[in-house]
């Protein structure tokens, strides 16, 4: 997940295509390919997101037996820059309770909006469309959709899933602030969280005619004991299009089911 884009050749700076009005172009569809979403620091192979203590070390919880392979977590060399998430002690404990009570807890789970920055790095593509005027990003997860104001409305009426971006170029990057989101989201499976004072700022920079390099520099002073950084690489999807995945109608047995009058059984 560190790699930040293909490298252009010797001698040469790559030039993105513009827009009318004279900004990169950034329409398409993208996705991160890598393992952040299970766990953005650096990780060995583990048997499953959800343990339980065995004979000779953890094996996977009850509930997860079942998924063998399907369930267990793969390596990653990390997308966090420096390695390590600087939690507060006590942010930290409630970092590991959430790992351990993983099945109950993931708002990914649920299929609960994912907020910023986890939108970017879900297995699934996501839409850039972008004009001189306007840009919005479109998410295959959960129908998740962002607007990127161009000029800054002012603060937001109220905390939300996926906050406020306001967007501005810096030659080419586009950097995004985004603000203003409640606390139910988390950055991973791992149990990574934050509270209502997330604060992330956003880069996105084309470094080949397929590539953006990702970068997202995330502050939350309730939490964490300074800003961290993540970085990975946006890989363009051709021949593609944004489908339906509209997964809450596919959690409401597990969210309701204990509430029928007739509950089914597992």
């Amino acid at each position: 997940m560190m790699a930040i884009g293909v490298a252009p050749l010797a001698g040469q700076t790559y030039r993105a295509p513009r827009g009318a009005d004279g900004k990169p172009d950034l329409n398409g569809i993208w996705q991160a390919v890598g393992e952040a979403n299970y766990d953005l620091q650096a990780h060995v192979a583990r048997p499953a997101m959800a343990l339980r203590p065995g004979p000779h070390g953890a094996v996977p919880a009850a509930a997860v037996l079942a998924l063998g392979a399907v369930g267990a977590v793969p390596p990653s060399m990390g997308a966090v820059e420096g390695g390590q998430i600087p939690y507060k002690p006590e942010a930290l404990a409630t970092k590991k309770k959430n790992q351990e009570d993983w099945l109950n807890l993931d708002p990914e789970i649920k299929c609960y909006l994912p907020g910023v920055p986890r939108a970017t790095y879900l297995p699934y593509p996501f839409q850039i469309v972008q004009s001189a005027k306007a840009m919005t990003f479109v998410y295959e997860y959960a129908g998740a959709v962002r607007n990127i104001y161009l000029k800054d409305p002012g603060p937001a009426l109220a905390d939300s899933w996926m906050g406020q971006s306001v967007g501005h170029w810096e030659g080419d990057t586009l950097v995004v602030n985004v603000t203003d989101m409640n606390d139910k989201t988390w950055f991973d499976r791992a149990g990574d969280f934050h509270s209502d004072k997330l604060h992330v700022v956003e880069r996105y920079t084309r470094t080949s005619p397929d590539v953006i390099a990702y970068e997202a520099t995330i502050e939350d002073p309730e939490v964490f004991t300074r800003p961290w950084k993540i970085h990975m690489a946006l890989y363009r999807r051709q021949d593609t299009q944004i489908l339906d995945f509209k997964c809450v109608e596919f959690v409401e047995e597990m969210l309701y089911g204990p509430y029928r009058k007739h509950p089914l059984g597992k």
